[in-house]
């Protein structure tokens, strides 16, 4: 037998030496030095059992002052290891199990089992930011609104709950936090408090962390939920999550750790990561048996601070939201996160030896011109997930990459199941290579197509019986391994099922081992994607996977998704096809039902993922026009959520939205759209504390105002009407990238100066229009001709609505705190509590109109008035004291709140502010047709 010398547990001492940042040189000199120090106390104690004494038990674990005197929580033959040796050990374990990016096995370049060849986080981890603007401030104090990073939020709130989609980063962020909070108080180079901090691209100041010294504990809920529960129908506890933690303590040799890390958690307290909510399976009530669990542990440990993440989707549409926690959801990344990212990935690909150090910086450029010149490759990016792939790709492929994400999915499973097959080997006692393993294709004597199949049927399958409906599924080892032998027994091949299931649970790649007998896909994008992969084989498609999707859209949609791109790389046709099977009815059809409108919603998704809503041909004109006409009703369709009518908003903007005449969309068309009469009479302004709890000082006192009869938009402008606008006059000054944002959403960056040039240029068309019905008689009757005739004379205008103005089209006559009555409801507003996060089109809230039928008076967006802002013009309101003179520079009053406000902020009553030049991604406006003239 060759002579050891390398001690027991070398994979764990290499990973917690790298993560402190020793070269393998290092790495190699103090393993070889912890050989030699284990085979001495080896002989020691085989000379004490010759005398007859008592061995001792464990094994050396000791590095002197490089490593410490515990490495992986195994104590020195020659003392009792103390409470600083067994924290150490657990933090150092701690580190070894955060401190790689999980997604590196996508290269074969990087993806190997050597742990100084994996990539290492905090070499290319690049900072997250939410869509929760600083302090949810009301006004906006002459600067602009700043988002609050991840580790802002998770400073600020003691229990917090990080939402965000697959993909975007948010068990990643637990890994760093974890990785750096554990090094700093082991002191590592190069993951602690000032690596946590850094700023993120873009920005000066150093991220707060005033909770240094927090000793971190990872919970994965999945397998609390499947390992620590109790019984069904049981209630759960704070000792049951205990126990948990306690029992994986005693799997990683730590047992002796546990009650000291109780104590400490009891009293100075600790960082609690508990990952992955969305992942715990309905079935026999877990997840409220969960929800117990943590809410009683929070309370338990009321010193720790937790940090609890899930899918948004997950979380806000299912009545488990815990109490006393906060919420924050991930944002995209930006354009200087993606460029950041970047450059660490290949400069830490250079450091592996995986590029030429000279080539790095020039294919890192490469990769971010390809990004900046797609907008599909830039859509992408935004997902920490696809940008690893991305970059993984890129550099696997020599400097290119696919466009669409169908494609970036096929080349990154292609490349998981590359390494998989490939051949293994290992060095023999003389050093000298053997192959250990041949690839599973040689060894099943088939081809990787056939294998790729089995695992597509097995995805598809999982997928449909999975009970719950996020993470990834279960595969079951049985069925796994039958399909597998009976691709080799096809081919005349009996195969040891034994040593195949081991050849599966030790590979890493496109499969990974969960546990004992179960296996599990690296990440449910790639679950969805076989599944899309196995639904368009054969003749059943689309018919099989369109009545999928639309008797049960929440399972089936992402798989629909990439099933339509990938027809969609075939023909035309094949696509549209798909459409058909999806919406074949009239919304307004007697026949019509949820499944129908699903359908129609499903489709338009899938048109935009394939990049199919550009030239329409004409044999599927009427089909496009089908889906307008869905599009438009889903908009108003109370059986979704605000987020899916956001959605469908979107998908029309791409359509063409017919509630806009092409050509002379400014003019009021119907009942739904232009200008809303405001009838002539007094109405109620302000908040009365007695009344309104949440009334504010510069809404008081409550008082009446009397105005004549004016007209109001029914809706902010749009992006579509103010691009017609800039091409029009050649207008400058809206940044470029929001004039090209959905058309059927509010404008928004633009200033006070934007939105009245905007109205001058209205008010001159709309005059003209005046004029020509004029010359032919008019022709309407009522207030429409009242309208027509009130500006052919000059005695109408069109303008920024005085505040009074548009707080009387909000509230009505009668002082209503919300256009709709006196509380915030759910689904009439696009505010914090909806859900939808961003800027929405117009006309996703029908119910939340006011008494007049004006509609998005409360969320969505801020809107300019032409009211100046300033101590002296306090209430009551006089419009005659100088407040609406259109030529001062002064600040002016905001109206309707924004969709990252909470309800109450967006009261009828609610006043804010902004400097006249100042632009915000939250503000726009609407215009107002009124008798008020001064400064046109």
């Amino acid at each position: 037998m060759a002579k050891r010398t390398e001690p027991a547990g070398t994979d764990l001492v290499r990973l917690a030496l790298a993560a402190q940042g020793y070269s393998e040189a290092k790495i190699a000199e103090i393993l070889a030095g912890l050989g030699g120090m284990q085979a001495k106390a080896e002989g020691r104690s085989a000379a004490a059992q010759s005398k007859g004494a008592a061995a001792t038990s464990g094994s050396v674990a000791v590095a002197g002052n490089v490593a410490g005197d515990v490495i992986v929580g195994r104590s020195s033959s020659s003392r009792k290891p103390t409470a600083k040796d067994l924290e150490t050990a657990y933090l150092r374990h701690l580190v070894a199990g955060v401190g790689r990016v999980s997604l590196s096995g996508v290269d074969p370049g990087v993806a190997t089992s050597d742990p100084q060849e994996q990539l290492q986080l905090q070499a290319v981890y690049t900072g997250l930011e939410t869509t929760r603007y600083e302090g949810q401030r009301l006004f906006a104090t002459g600067e602009e609104n700043r988002t609050l990073t991840a580790l802002e939020s998770l400073e600020s709130e003691s229990r917090l709950v990080l939402l965000g989609d697959p993909g975007s980063g948010k068990s990643t962020f637990v890994h760093f936090v974890a990785l750096c909070q554990a090094g700093d108080v082991l002191g590592l180079p190069n993951a602690n408090r000032q690596v946590l901090t850094e700023p993120l691209p873009g920005r000066e100041e150093r991220q707060p962390w005033t909770h240094s010294g927090l000793v971190p504990v990872r919970v994965i809920l999945r397998d609390f939920a499947a390992e620590g529960l109790p019984a069904e129908g049981e209630p759960a506890t704070a000792d049951h999550l205990w126990r948990f933690i306690a029992r994986t303590l005693q799997k990683a040799t730590l047992k002796g750790y546990a009650s000291l890390l109780q104590k400490r958690l009891l009293g100075r307290g600790g960082l609690i990561l508990l990952d992955g909510l969305d992942e715990v399976p309905k079935a026999q009530r877990r997840r409220e048996q969960i929800r117990q669990a943590i809410e009683e542990f929070a309370a338990t440990y009321g010193n720790c601070r937790f940090l609890v993440t899930s899918r948004t989707f997950a979380y806000r549409n299912q009545d488990w939201q815990l109490a006393g926690f906060q919420e924050a959801e991930l944002a995209p990344f930006g354009d200087e996160q993606i460029s950041r990212f970047i450059d660490r990935w290949y400069a830490h690909m250079a450091s592996l030896g995986r590029v030429e150090a000279r080539d790095a910086k020039g294919k890192a450029a490469l990769l971010q011109g390809a990004i900046e010149r797609s907008d599909r490759l830039r859509d992408l990016a935004k997902r920490p997930l696809l940008l690893t792939l991305m970059a993984s790709l890129h550099a696997w492929r020599g400097g290119s990459l696919p466009e669409r994400r169908e494609e970036l999915y096929a080349d990154a499973v292609k490349l998981l199941l590359d390494l998989w097959e490939r051949n293994r080997y290992q060095r023999d006692a003389k050093g000298k290579l053997r192959l250990e393993q041949p690839s599973l294709a040689a060894w099943l004597a088939t081809d990787q197509e056939a294998v790729r199949r089995v695992l597509e049927d097995l995805a598809f399958e999982a997928h449909k019986a999975q009970p719950d409906l996020a993470g990834t599924a279960d595969i079951a080892e049985d069925p796994l391994v039958g399909r597998l032998v009976r691709l080799s027994r096809a081919k005349g091949r009996e195969v040891d099922q034994e040593k195949l299931v081991e050849y599966l649970s030790e590979r890493s790649g496109i499969l990974v081992a969960r546990g004992e007998g179960v296996y599990t896909l690296p990440h449910r994008s790639f679950q969805e994607y076989l599944a899309a992969c196995r639904l368009t084989r054969g003749s059943a498609y689309p018919k099989e996977i369109a009545g999928l999707a639309r008797a049960d859209p929440d399972r089936w949609r992402e798989v629909l998704l990439l099933a339509a791109a990938k027809a969609a790389a075939g023909a035309g046709s094949t696509l549209w096809s798909l459409a058909e099977s999806l919406c074949y009815r009239e919304p307004e059809s007697a026949k019509a039902t949820l499944e129908d409108a699903w359908g129609a919603h499903l489709a338009g998704l899938a048109l935009r993922e394939a990049g199919a809503l550009g030239e329409i041909e004409e044999p599927q004109e009427a089909r496009w026009n089908l889906l307008r006409r869905w599009h438009v009703h889903l908009l108003g369709d109370e059986r979704f959520s605000a987020v899916e009518r956001a959605a469908a908003g979107t998908t029309l903007a791409e359509l063409g939205d017919p509630r806009f005449d092409q050509e002379k969309w400014f003019l009021p068309k119907g009942p739904r759209l232009g200008f809303v009469e405001i009838p002539e009479g007094k109405f109620r302004m302000g908040s009365d504390p007695k009344r309104d709890s949440d009334s504010r000082e510069e809404e008081q006192p409550e008082h009446e105002v009397d105005l004549p009869t004016y007209y109001m938009a029914r809706w902010p402008v749009t992006v579509a009407q103010f691009r017609a606008f800039a091409e029009a006059t050649e207008h400058e000054g809206v940044p470029k990238e929001f004039l090209v944002r959905p058309g059927s959403e509010p404008v928004v960056r633009v200033t006070r100066h934007d939105a009245l040039a905007y109205s001058r240029w209205l008010g001159g068309c709309l005059r003209a229009e005046a004029e020509r019905k004029k010359a032919s008689g008019w022709g309407e009757e009522g207030s429409e001709r009242t309208f027509w005739q009130g500006l052919a004379a000059g005695e109408l205008a069109v303008c920024l609505p005085s505040e009074a103005e548009w707080e009387k089209a909000a509230r009505g006559a009668d002082g209503r705190t919300y256009p709709w009555g006196e509380k915030p409801e759910a689904n009439r507003a696009n505010d914090d509590e909806s859900g939808v996060g961003k800027v929405s089109a117009v006309g996703c809230f029908p119910r939340g109109a006011s008494p007049y039928g004006v509609e998005e008076l409360a969320g969505n967006v801020w809107e300019w008035t032409r009211s100046v802002w300033a101590e002296k013009f306090s209430y009551p309101y006089v419009a005659a004291d100088g407040r609406e003179a259109l030529d001062s520079l002064s600040r002016r009053v905001l109206r309707a709140g924004a969709f990252y406000l909470l309800p109450r902020l967006a009261r009828c009553a609610v006043r804010s502010w902004d400097g006249p030049g100042l632009r915000n991604d939250f503000v726009g406006f609407r215009v107002v047709v009124s008798p008020f003239r001064s400064g046109l």
